[in-house]
């Protein structure tokens, strides 16, 4: 009797792997190519992606004719966010399905809190083996969805339109989850250039310091040479250093914000600063008559940061606010970078015995 007790057990144990057996393979059977399509293979196709979340925050970003990328039909696109980006979708995999205890959950926390991405591309009407390409339009390619990490924050939990299965798909060679890279907010986006003209394509720079007006200066590009006039009274100055002077004119090919700060200062000290007197206004003028022009603002000594002597700085000697993109943008600058250019008219002066 005991042994047919143990030999019915043992069937039973076997049946019960038996079954798990086979509703694995079943599951993992229903799956097909669509439900785990994640990776998109031609990224030079890919003409705009649209995110938004369940907040209604959304990000749109555009690729222009002359190959740079708009964000919103405002803003430029940081170069590396969006190399960035078109990477990541071209090497999605799927690591494995989300497993069936947790398919209800993840589904639910998806539909809940999720970033939905639209992956649009240009494709052709007829496409005779990518040799013959006729009728070119833009067409919605992929769209998914793009939820938490996972438990290890190895993986993501991701899920196609059109498709039952959530996924956790995962950026091979990446230690982490791609979930803070479809960002919704327009700052993570935002290219951070300044000043971006080459010295070939610049026309004139003017330099206003209102609490030192006689350091105010005007360079003029004149054929391979320049002009440097002085402000206060408009006269031509005579001997500069021609070196600095031509090291300041390059520095306008790359010049770069540190961060936007218009969440992180409260409206009414913004208000105080940009209305005071301005450390400076530089304008940049270029050989098709486009203007660029910024004001810079001291920073409060925050960090109660000291000289040698133990003195107190009056401002920040690290940083300084700045307007730009026509006023439209309070941000921070570093003295480090903008130094190149913040220069006054004693500095060029060639001094007379």
């Amino acid at each position: 009797m005991k042994k047919n007790r143990n030999i019915i057990i043992i069937v039973l144990i076997l049946i019960v792997i038996a079954g798990v057996v086979i509703m694995s393979k079943s599951r993992k059977g229903t799956f097909s190519k669509k439900d785990m399509d994640f990776a998109v293979k031609d990224t030079a196709s890919v003409t705009k992606i649209f995110m938004a979340d369940k907040k209604n925050r959304t990000v749109l970003l555009e690729r222009m004719p002359d190959g740079e990328w708009r964000l919103n039909k405002k803003y430029k696109v940081r170069p590396s966010g969006i190399k960035m980006i078109l990477e990541t979708m071209n090497k999605l995999v799927p690591k494995a399905p989300v497993p069936l205890s947790a398919h209800n959950n993840i589904v639910a926390q998806l539909a809940a809190a999720s970033v939905k991405v639209e992956i649009y591309q240009k494709v052709y009407r007829i496409n005779l083996f990518d040799k013959i390409k006729l009728f070119p339009h833009e067409k919605l390619t992929k769209t998914y969805y793009v939820g938490s990490a996972t438990a290890d924050n190895m993986g993501t939990f991701m899920l196609l339109e059109g498709s039952d299965y959530p996924f956790i798909v995962h950026l091979p060679g990446l230690r982490g989850f791609v979930g803070p890279r479809y960002s919704v907010f327009e700052k993570d986006w935002r290219d951070h250039t300044v000043f971006r003209t080459k010295l070939s394509d610049i026309k004139s720079v003017i330099m206003e310091i209102p609490r030192d007006p006689e350091n105010s200066f005007r360079v003029d590009a004149i054929g391979d040479d320049f002009r440097l006039t002085k402000l206060a009274d408009s006269s031509v100055v005579d001997g500069y250093d021609t070196l600095k002077l031509l090291n300041f004119m390059t520095a306008f090919a790359d010049l770069r914000f540190e961060s936007l700060m218009d969440e992180y200062v409260e409206q009414k000290k913004k208000d105080s600063i940009i209305h005071s007197l301005p450390q400076n206004i530089i304008t940049l003028i270029d050989i098709k008559g486009d203007t660029n022009r910024i004001f810079t603002f001291a920073r409060p000594n925050e960090n109660q940061a000291m000289d040698f002597e133990g003195n107190m700085y009056v401002s920040d000697v690290d940083r300084l606010y700045a307007l730009v993109n026509d006023k439209r943008d309070f941000v921070m600058l570093q003295y480090f970078v903008f130094d190149r250019v913040i220069r006054p008219l004693s500095d060029f002066e060639i001094k007379k015995n």
